[in-house]
Protein backbone atom coordinates (compact mmCIF):
# COMPACT_ATOMS: atom_id res chain seq x y z
CA UNK A 1 0.00 0.00 0.00
CA UNK A 2 1.80 3.12 -1.27
CA UNK A 3 1.10 6.95 0.20
CA UNK A 4 -1.29 7.73 -2.57
CA UNK A 5 -3.84 4.99 -1.95
CA UNK A 6 -3.94 5.16 1.95
CA UNK A 7 -7.15 5.34 3.21
CA UNK A 8 -7.35 8.86 4.10
CA UNK A 9 -10.64 11.51 3.87
CA UNK A 10 -9.97 15.22 3.22
CA UNK A 11 -13.14 16.95 5.51
CA UNK A 12 -14.37 19.59 3.36
CA UNK A 13 -14.45 23.37 3.44
CA UNK A 14 -17.15 23.57 6.14
CA UNK A 15 -15.58 20.75 8.25
CA UNK A 16 -11.97 21.91 8.07
CA UNK A 17 -12.99 25.52 9.05
CA UNK A 18 -15.25 24.35 12.24
CA UNK A 19 -12.36 22.13 12.91
CA UNK A 20 -10.38 24.48 13.32
CA UNK A 21 -12.89 27.46 15.51
CA UNK A 22 -13.55 23.93 17.83
CA UNK A 23 -9.78 24.24 18.59
CA UNK A 24 -9.53 27.83 19.68
CA UNK A 25 -12.74 27.39 21.77
CA UNK A 26 -11.11 24.38 23.30
CA UNK A 27 -8.10 26.37 23.86
CA UNK A 28 -10.29 29.48 25.26
CA UNK A 29 -11.93 26.94 27.57
CA UNK A 30 -9.34 25.55 28.90
CA UNK A 31 -7.53 28.49 29.92
CA UNK A 32 -10.55 29.97 31.47
CA UNK A 33 -11.02 26.57 33.20
CA UNK A 34 -7.20 27.40 34.66
CA UNK A 35 -8.30 30.86 35.67
CA UNK A 36 -11.17 29.51 37.62
CA UNK A 37 -9.36 27.00 39.23
CA UNK A 38 -6.91 29.69 40.57
CA UNK A 39 -10.28 30.98 42.40
CA UNK A 40 -11.04 27.53 44.15
CA UNK A 41 -11.95 27.70 47.69
CA UNK A 42 -13.18 30.76 49.59
CA UNK A 43 -11.57 34.12 51.25
CA UNK A 44 -13.41 34.99 54.24
CA UNK A 45 -12.74 37.15 57.38
CA UNK A 46 -13.79 35.30 60.74
CA UNK A 47 -13.27 35.60 64.11
CA UNK A 48 -9.74 33.41 65.69
CA UNK A 49 -9.00 33.99 69.40
CA UNK A 50 -11.12 36.93 69.82
CA UNK A 51 -9.65 38.78 66.64
CA UNK A 52 -10.95 39.53 63.04
CA UNK A 53 -8.57 37.69 60.16
CA UNK A 54 -8.50 37.05 56.93
CA UNK A 55 -8.44 33.23 55.81
CA UNK A 56 -8.10 31.55 52.41
CA UNK A 57 -9.78 28.04 52.45
CA UNK A 58 -8.98 25.72 49.52
CA UNK A 59 -8.98 21.94 48.70
CA UNK A 60 -5.09 20.29 48.14
CA UNK A 61 -5.11 19.29 44.59
CA UNK A 62 -2.26 16.62 45.78
CA UNK A 63 -4.29 15.09 48.90
CA UNK A 64 -8.17 16.30 48.19
CA UNK A 65 -8.06 17.49 51.43
CA UNK A 66 -9.32 20.68 52.88
CA UNK A 67 -6.75 23.11 53.96
CA UNK A 68 -7.14 27.02 55.59
CA UNK A 69 -4.57 29.36 55.81
CA UNK A 70 -4.52 32.88 57.75
CA UNK A 71 -3.67 36.01 55.56
CA UNK A 72 -3.35 38.19 58.59
CA UNK A 73 -5.77 40.91 60.64
CA UNK A 74 -8.56 42.52 58.90
CA UNK A 75 -6.75 45.86 57.56
CA UNK A 76 -7.27 48.22 54.49
CA UNK A 77 -5.11 45.62 52.56
CA UNK A 78 -6.69 42.84 53.76
CA UNK A 79 -10.71 44.36 52.53
CA UNK A 80 -9.01 45.39 49.39
CA UNK A 81 -6.91 41.43 48.91
CA UNK A 82 -10.90 40.18 49.73
CA UNK A 83 -12.40 42.44 47.22
CA UNK A 84 -9.72 41.89 44.29
CA UNK A 85 -10.08 38.04 45.05
CA UNK A 86 -13.99 38.43 45.21
CA UNK A 87 -14.04 40.15 42.01
CA UNK A 88 -11.58 37.75 40.20
CA UNK A 89 -13.63 35.05 41.04
CA UNK A 90 -16.92 36.81 39.41
CA UNK A 91 -14.76 37.56 36.48
CA UNK A 92 -13.34 34.23 36.01
CA UNK A 93 -17.02 32.36 36.81
CA UNK A 94 -18.50 34.57 33.55
CA UNK A 95 -15.33 33.61 31.60
CA UNK A 96 -15.75 30.38 32.09
CA UNK A 97 -19.10 30.30 31.96
CA UNK A 98 -19.15 32.02 28.09
CA UNK A 99 -16.12 29.54 27.11
CA UNK A 100 -18.68 26.52 28.36
CA UNK A 101 -21.52 28.36 26.15
CA UNK A 102 -19.41 28.77 22.81
CA UNK A 103 -18.06 24.78 23.22
CA UNK A 104 -21.52 23.41 23.40
CA UNK A 105 -22.92 24.97 20.89
CA UNK A 106 -19.56 24.29 18.25
CA UNK A 107 -20.26 20.27 19.64
CA UNK A 108 -23.92 21.24 17.73
CA UNK A 109 -21.73 21.95 14.92
CA UNK A 110 -19.72 19.11 15.01
CA UNK A 111 -22.15 16.67 15.24
CA UNK A 112 -24.24 18.26 12.42
CA UNK A 113 -20.96 18.11 10.24
CA UNK A 114 -20.08 14.50 11.41
CA UNK A 115 -16.86 15.34 12.78
CA UNK A 116 -16.99 13.54 15.85
CA UNK A 117 -14.46 10.74 15.78
CA UNK A 118 -13.16 9.07 19.38
CA UNK A 119 -15.75 6.79 20.80
CA UNK A 120 -17.87 8.75 23.69
CA UNK A 121 -16.50 6.46 26.26
CA UNK A 122 -13.26 6.86 25.66
CA UNK A 123 -13.55 10.19 25.61
CA UNK A 124 -15.18 10.13 29.19
CA UNK A 125 -12.20 8.25 30.35
CA UNK A 126 -9.44 10.66 28.32
CA UNK A 127 -11.44 13.67 30.10
CA UNK A 128 -11.40 12.03 33.72
CA UNK A 129 -7.66 11.29 33.58
CA UNK A 130 -6.78 15.02 32.06
CA UNK A 131 -8.95 16.52 34.83
CA UNK A 132 -7.01 14.43 37.05
CA UNK A 133 -3.83 16.28 35.76
CA UNK A 134 -2.40 12.58 35.02
CA UNK A 135 -3.03 12.99 31.22
CA UNK A 136 0.33 13.86 29.84
CA UNK A 137 2.14 13.38 33.32
CA UNK A 138 2.56 9.83 33.72
CA UNK A 139 -0.15 8.72 31.97
CA UNK A 140 -0.57 8.87 27.82
CA UNK A 141 -2.66 6.96 25.48
CA UNK A 142 -1.41 4.23 23.24
CA UNK A 143 -2.71 1.43 20.69
CA UNK A 144 -5.28 2.38 18.17
CA UNK A 145 -7.15 5.33 20.22
CA UNK A 146 -3.63 7.63 19.55
CA UNK A 147 -4.88 7.48 16.36
CA UNK A 148 -7.59 9.97 16.65
CA UNK A 149 -4.65 12.40 17.96
CA UNK A 150 -2.94 12.40 14.86
CA UNK A 151 -5.81 12.36 12.38
CA UNK A 152 -7.33 15.44 14.58
CA UNK A 153 -3.74 16.99 14.23
CA UNK A 154 -2.88 16.51 10.86
CA UNK A 155 -6.65 17.78 9.86
CA UNK A 156 -8.10 14.46 8.39
CA UNK A 157 -9.73 10.86 9.02
CA UNK A 158 -8.26 7.46 9.12
CA UNK A 159 -11.05 4.46 7.32
CA UNK A 160 -12.94 2.91 10.15
CA UNK A 161 -11.25 -0.43 9.39
CA UNK A 162 -7.94 1.27 10.29
CA UNK A 163 -9.45 2.70 14.06
CA UNK A 164 -12.34 0.11 14.95
CA UNK A 165 -11.46 -1.09 18.61
CA UNK A 166 -13.15 -2.46 21.33
CA UNK A 167 -10.27 -1.52 23.82
CA UNK A 168 -7.87 1.21 24.64
CA UNK A 169 -4.57 0.98 26.40
CA UNK A 170 -2.86 3.51 28.70
CA UNK A 171 0.72 3.87 29.32
CA UNK A 172 1.92 4.26 32.44
CA UNK A 173 5.20 6.33 32.48
CA UNK A 174 7.00 4.75 36.34
CA UNK A 175 9.55 7.28 35.98
CA UNK A 176 7.26 9.96 36.67
CA UNK A 177 6.49 8.29 39.84
CA UNK A 178 2.64 9.64 39.33
CA UNK A 179 0.55 8.70 42.36
CA UNK A 180 -2.88 9.57 43.59
CA UNK A 181 -2.88 10.35 47.65
CA UNK A 182 -5.75 10.48 49.59
CA UNK A 183 -6.37 9.24 53.10
CA UNK A 184 -10.38 8.14 53.72
CA UNK A 185 -11.32 8.92 49.93
CA UNK A 186 -9.06 6.30 48.34
CA UNK A 187 -11.10 4.59 45.95
CA UNK A 188 -12.29 8.20 44.22
CA UNK A 189 -8.29 8.98 43.96
CA UNK A 190 -6.74 5.82 42.36
CA UNK A 191 -7.35 5.22 38.74
CA UNK A 192 -9.97 2.63 39.36
CA UNK A 193 -11.79 5.07 41.60
CA UNK A 194 -11.50 7.58 38.32
CA UNK A 195 -12.95 4.80 35.87
CA UNK A 196 -15.64 4.05 37.80
CA UNK A 197 -16.71 7.91 38.07
CA UNK A 198 -16.93 7.83 34.62
CA UNK A 199 -18.75 4.44 34.53
CA UNK A 200 -19.72 2.43 38.01
CA UNK A 201 -19.56 -0.63 35.71
CA UNK A 202 -15.62 -0.91 35.95
CA UNK A 203 -14.21 -3.58 37.76
CA UNK A 204 -10.69 -4.99 37.83
CA UNK A 205 -11.01 -8.50 36.10
CA UNK A 206 -8.58 -11.69 36.86
CA UNK A 207 -5.78 -9.83 35.11
CA UNK A 208 -4.99 -6.87 37.80
CA UNK A 209 -3.79 -4.66 34.95
CA UNK A 210 -6.76 -4.66 33.07
CA UNK A 211 -10.61 -3.11 33.83
CA UNK A 212 -13.70 -3.85 32.09
CA UNK A 213 -17.49 -2.39 32.47
CA UNK A 214 -20.48 -4.30 31.59
CA UNK A 215 -19.90 -3.82 28.15
CA UNK A 216 -16.76 -5.48 27.70
CA UNK A 217 -15.35 -2.23 27.29
CA UNK A 218 -11.34 -2.80 28.62
CA UNK A 219 -9.15 -0.33 29.60
CA UNK A 220 -5.05 -1.84 30.32
CA UNK A 221 -2.78 -0.09 32.03
CA UNK A 222 0.54 -1.06 30.45
CA UNK A 223 3.94 0.03 31.07
CA UNK A 224 7.79 -0.63 29.39
CA UNK A 225 9.54 -4.13 30.29
CA UNK A 226 12.92 -2.98 32.00
CA UNK A 227 16.00 -4.96 31.59
CA UNK A 228 16.67 -6.78 33.34
CA UNK A 229 13.43 -7.91 33.85
CA UNK A 230 13.17 -8.68 37.64
CA UNK A 231 13.94 -5.08 38.50
CA UNK A 232 12.14 -3.40 41.02
CA UNK A 233 9.63 -0.63 40.76
CA UNK A 234 6.22 0.67 41.24
CA UNK A 235 3.88 -0.35 38.11
CA UNK A 236 0.43 0.57 40.04
CA UNK A 237 -0.76 3.85 40.41
CA UNK A 238 -2.18 4.06 43.84
CA UNK A 239 -3.36 0.88 46.36
CA UNK A 240 -1.72 -2.37 44.47
CA UNK A 241 -4.55 -4.56 46.62
CA UNK A 242 -7.58 -2.37 44.67
CA UNK A 243 -5.95 -0.52 42.08
CA UNK A 244 -4.73 -1.59 38.74
CA UNK A 245 -1.37 -2.80 38.51
CA UNK A 246 0.74 -2.57 35.08
CA UNK A 247 1.73 -5.40 33.15
CA UNK A 248 5.19 -4.87 31.42
CA UNK A 249 5.24 -4.94 27.56
CA UNK A 250 8.34 -5.27 25.50
CA UNK A 251 9.39 -2.97 23.13
CA UNK A 252 7.49 -0.18 25.13
CA UNK A 253 10.49 1.59 26.62
CA UNK A 254 11.12 2.99 22.78
CA UNK A 255 7.75 4.53 22.76
CA UNK A 256 8.18 5.48 26.38
CA UNK A 257 11.48 7.92 25.69
CA UNK A 258 9.54 9.38 22.59
CA UNK A 259 8.50 12.86 22.82
CA UNK A 260 5.08 13.31 23.88
CA UNK A 261 2.66 14.44 21.08
CA UNK A 262 -0.68 16.24 22.26
CA UNK A 263 -3.89 17.01 19.69
CA UNK A 264 -7.50 18.02 20.86
CA UNK A 265 -9.83 15.26 19.50
CA UNK A 266 -13.35 15.56 19.00
CA UNK A 267 -15.65 12.94 20.62
CA UNK A 268 -18.99 11.24 18.62
CA UNK A 269 -20.41 13.73 20.51
CA UNK A 270 -18.67 16.87 19.35
CA UNK A 271 -16.91 17.77 22.07
CA UNK A 272 -13.83 18.56 22.10
CA UNK A 273 -10.67 16.84 24.70
CA UNK A 274 -7.36 16.87 24.91
CA UNK A 275 -5.44 13.35 24.17
CA UNK A 276 -1.79 12.99 24.58
CA UNK A 277 0.24 10.37 23.03
CA UNK A 278 3.49 9.11 22.00
CA UNK A 279 5.42 10.88 18.79
CA UNK A 280 3.75 9.59 15.68
CA UNK A 281 6.97 8.41 14.17
CA UNK A 282 7.39 6.44 17.20
CA UNK A 283 4.25 4.95 17.42
CA UNK A 284 4.54 3.68 13.32
CA UNK A 285 8.20 2.18 13.91
CA UNK A 286 7.16 0.20 17.10
CA UNK A 287 3.74 -0.69 15.13
CA UNK A 288 5.60 -2.39 12.54
CA UNK A 289 8.09 -4.19 14.99
CA UNK A 290 4.99 -5.46 16.58
CA UNK A 291 3.52 -6.77 13.34
CA UNK A 292 7.06 -8.52 12.88
CA UNK A 293 7.20 -10.49 15.84
CA UNK A 294 7.57 -13.83 15.58
CA UNK A 295 4.97 -14.60 19.19
CA UNK A 296 2.30 -11.67 18.24
CA UNK A 297 -0.67 -12.84 17.77
CA UNK A 298 -1.50 -13.29 13.84
CA UNK A 299 -4.97 -11.60 14.10
CA UNK A 300 -3.54 -8.76 15.54
CA UNK A 301 -0.06 -8.49 13.25
CA UNK A 302 -2.11 -7.21 9.89
CA UNK A 303 -3.54 -4.27 12.21
CA UNK A 304 -0.16 -3.30 13.22
CA UNK A 305 1.17 -3.13 10.12
CA UNK A 306 -1.91 -1.26 8.47
CA UNK A 307 -1.49 1.39 11.45
CA UNK A 308 2.23 1.59 11.19
CA UNK A 309 1.66 2.28 7.29
CA UNK A 310 -1.21 4.59 7.83
CA UNK A 311 0.59 6.73 10.55
CA UNK A 312 3.92 6.76 8.25
CA UNK A 313 1.68 8.47 5.22
CA UNK A 314 -0.46 10.81 7.55
CA UNK A 315 3.10 12.02 8.68
CA UNK A 316 4.94 12.35 5.16
CA UNK A 317 1.95 13.90 3.92
CA UNK A 318 0.31 16.18 6.60
CA UNK A 319 3.33 17.03 9.29
CA UNK A 320 5.78 18.54 7.42
CA UNK A 321 7.08 19.26 10.65
CA UNK A 322 7.65 16.26 11.82
CA UNK A 323 10.15 15.08 9.14
CA UNK A 324 11.67 11.16 9.16
CA UNK A 325 15.24 11.56 10.93
CA UNK A 326 16.70 8.17 12.32
CA UNK A 327 18.86 10.38 14.70
CA UNK A 328 15.31 11.41 16.32
CA UNK A 329 14.70 8.07 16.73
CA UNK A 330 17.77 6.64 18.32
CA UNK A 331 15.95 5.08 21.44
CA UNK A 332 14.56 2.38 18.69
CA UNK A 333 17.08 -0.12 17.71
CA UNK A 334 18.67 0.59 14.21
CA UNK A 335 17.66 -2.06 12.76
CA UNK A 336 13.68 -1.41 13.59
CA UNK A 337 14.03 2.33 12.45
CA UNK A 338 15.81 1.31 8.95
CA UNK A 339 13.14 -1.56 8.48
CA UNK A 340 10.67 1.58 8.92
CA UNK A 341 11.80 3.99 6.67
CA UNK A 342 10.37 3.37 3.23
CA UNK A 343 7.09 3.84 4.61
CA UNK A 344 7.90 7.27 5.54
CA UNK A 345 7.98 8.08 1.75
CA UNK A 346 7.94 11.43 1.00
CA UNK A 347 8.60 13.04 4.20
CA UNK A 348 11.34 16.15 4.48
CA UNK A 349 14.24 14.30 5.20
CA UNK A 350 17.60 14.88 2.73
CA UNK A 351 18.70 11.30 3.88
CA UNK A 352 16.75 8.28 5.84
CA UNK A 353 19.69 6.21 6.43
CA UNK A 354 21.41 6.37 9.66
CA UNK A 355 25.09 7.57 9.70
CA UNK A 356 26.41 5.52 12.16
Amino acid sequence: MTVENLPFQSPDGDQRRETINTRQRFDLFRDAKARADGYRGSMVFATVNGGDYLLRSFYDPKTGRRRQTSLGPRSPDAERTKAEFDAGRRQAEERLAAARDAVERQAGLNRALGLGRVPSLAARIVRALDAAGLMGRGLRVVGTHALYAYEAAAGIHLAPDVTTTEDIDLLFDARASIVLQAGEDLPERSLMGLLRRVDRSFERGRQTFRASNRDGFLVDLVHPMRHPPWRAEQTGVADPATDLDAVQIEGLIWSENAPPFSATAIDARGFPLHIVVPDPRAFAVHKLWMSRRPDRDPLKTGRDAAQARAVAALVARHMPHLPFRPEELRSFPRDVVEAVAPLFAGARAPDARFDG
